[in-house]
């Protein structure tokens, strides 16, 4: 299956390194995380457009034992969201949500202030590591559950492996030792370099801890090679008003569909 998304092509990328079998047909693949079942995004199906109408079913086919569903399209307009919803409309699945997120890029950001009494730098320890559990805890959108912390815990375990060796860098804004804001940049050896998780403890907003963290990280990764910077966001949350300041600009659309755990 040739991936049009850039979206796609670097989740699929990160999944790959991450060690997720990923098992590709010719009109869809499937993602498979064995050791995070709970990860929604890491145990999915990506489908192109003209599959839409048994897409469910080649879900529930492929992943019989998950309790979510994770459905991507592949695409890169906006108009594909329509299609994604008349699709959804047919399959009856109630509680399922639909979205198209904004996918921008940018070859270098503006350099932001640098904000006063933190540390911008990339995490090492293990006790930054916990912080970095800690602090999606408190920024989770999803509710506390059990499951919830398993995926939150195994997903860290993921990302600091692949720090470990080589493969990402995660950032942490630090002040008093604690990490208040983190996040993750992943070059995919191709000249793209995509960003994951943003996310600042709410004590700790609107002070440019992330503006500095977006900086330091595009600035890594354009010294290790990368020439596009990725980033995907919600187009109605306030986040995308500062990667556009930065100098990110909207190239294309990531569709999915997702329903949590009953």
């Amino acid at each position: 299956m040739h991936i049009q998304s850039l979206a796609y092509r670097t989740d699929l990328h990160l999944r790959r390194i991450a060690g997720a079998d990923v098992t590709e047909h010719p009109d869809y693949l499937v993602v498979r995380t064995a050791d995070n079942p709970h990860f929604w995004w890491g145990n999915f199906v990506l489908a192109a457009p003209d599959v839409l109408p048994r897409a469910l079913e080649i879900f529930r086919s492929e992943l019989p034992d998950a309790s979510h569903i994770a459905i991507g399209v592949d695409g890169t307009g906006p108009e594909l969201l329509g299609r994604v919803r008349e699709a959804v409309a047919s399959w009856g699945l109630a509680g399922s949500e639909t979205g198209a997120d904004t996918v921008l890029t940018a070859e270098r950001l503006r350099a932001p202030g640098h904000p006063a009494g933190a540390e911008i730098r990339p995490l090492v320890s293990a006790g930054e590591w916990d912080g970095l559990v800690a602090l999606r805890r408190v920024t989770s959108e999803v509710a506390p559950t059990a499951e919830n912390d398993a995926f939150l815990v195994a997903k860290a375990a993921e990302d600091r492996r692949l720090c470990t060796s080589g493969l990402a860098t995660w950032f942490g804004a630090f002040e008093g030792g604690q990490v208040v804001a983190a996040l993750g940049i992943v070059p995919d050896g191709r000249g793209l370099a995509r960003y994951q998780q943003v996310s600042t403890h709410p004590a700790h907003r609107r002070r440019g801890l992330a503006s500095a963290l977006l900086h330091a990280a595009a600035e890594h990764a354009r010294a290790a090679g990368a020439r596009t910077l990725v980033i995907v966001a919600d187009p109605d949350a306030e986040a995308i008003g500062l990667y556009r300041r930065l100098g990110f600009t909207a190239t294309e659309h990531q569709v999915r569909v997702q329903r949590p755990p009953a």
